[in-house]
């Protein structure tokens, strides 16, 4: 697992998710690194990390175990206290993060969470229509893999302001041949829609967030996500009604892409506080 390790502090861990890489919180780390310690791994087949072995998806529970791996890498190696993490999340950095934290009481004492979902879809939400084609496995979802049209769709659809053409080639860089994307296609496959899909026991085991209900949760929100919809942040809302929300109606999926200047300085100031 590739990461970076940035700065000094309370630890900041910083998971991204499909089809991005730590690149996607470049802008953050460059901010917070004077006073936070910031740790950005890329997930395993993602990013500059190792691309697996076989045909055969790495089950996000396994994911988990990652992070494990590397948490105790960095309590027990790198000096790294062992409480008092915050965790922040994007995309399927949240249902990944969060069932990780679980594991560990005390570690994560704090949430920042960035248009992403941590619990079963609310009520009335659907897929799009075409993440729903994707996720098939077929003919359909075996063209756009070989042609890598999820990750270029995503990063035009993703954002309001479009992206300079050289941040778009450095989020595509790691997947520029198709060896090197499987992960992203693997990610696309495990998107839940059933009440039978494995991801649903893994980011809401217990139907309820509960078990994070009392840690203090920062939510940046972009309003013009395709994908996670207000419905979305809604729920978010409901569940941790305390969080300090900044959502924006100028911003998409990638909202530190589209307003990271306005996001720093209240991120900034919600950290310090606690």
């Amino acid at each position: 697992m590739h990461y970076v390790d940035q700065g000094s502090g309370d630890v900041v861990l910083m998971l991204h998710g499909n089809p991005t890489w730590g690149y996607l919180w470049r802008r953050l780390v460059t901010a917070l690194a004077e006073d936070f310690r910031c740790v950005v791994p890329d997930q395993l087949g993602m990013g500059l990390s190792r691309r697996s072995v076989g045909a055969a998806p790495i089950p996000l529970a396994e994911r988990l175990e990652h992070l494990d791996v590397l948490a105790a890498h960095l309590i027990e190696r790198c000096g790294a206290p062992s409480e008092g993490w915050t965790l922040a999340v994007h995309d399927w950095g949240g249902p990944i993060g969060l069932a990780w934290a679980r594991r560990h009481p005390g570690l994560v004492t704090r949430l920042v969470v960035l248009n992403s979902v941590g619990f079963r879809w609310p009520e009335g939400y659907r897929l799009p229509r075409s993440l729903a084609l994707l996720r098939d496995i077929g003919p359909l979802g075996e063209a756009a893999h070989l042609l890598n049209a999820f990750p270029r769709a995503a990063l035009r659809a993703g954002v309001v302001r479009p992206l300079p053409a050289e941040v778009r080639s450095a989020y595509l860089w790691p997947y520029r041949g198709a060896g090197r994307r499987r992960a992203v296609r693997d990610f696309l496959r495990q998107i839940p829609s059933s009440g039978e899909d494995p991801a649903w026991s893994l980011v809401d085991p217990g139907g309820d967030s509960a078990d994070h209900a009392g840690l203090p949760v920062f939510i940046g929100w972009g309003l013009r996500d395709p994908v996670f919809t207000p419905l979305v942040l809604g729920e978010w809302r409901r569940r941790f009604p305390h969080a300090e929300v900044h959502a924006f109606a100028d911003a998409g999926h990638f909202v530190l892409e589209d307003v990271g200047e306005a996001l720093v300085g209240p991120l900034r100031r919600f950290l310090s506080a606690r």
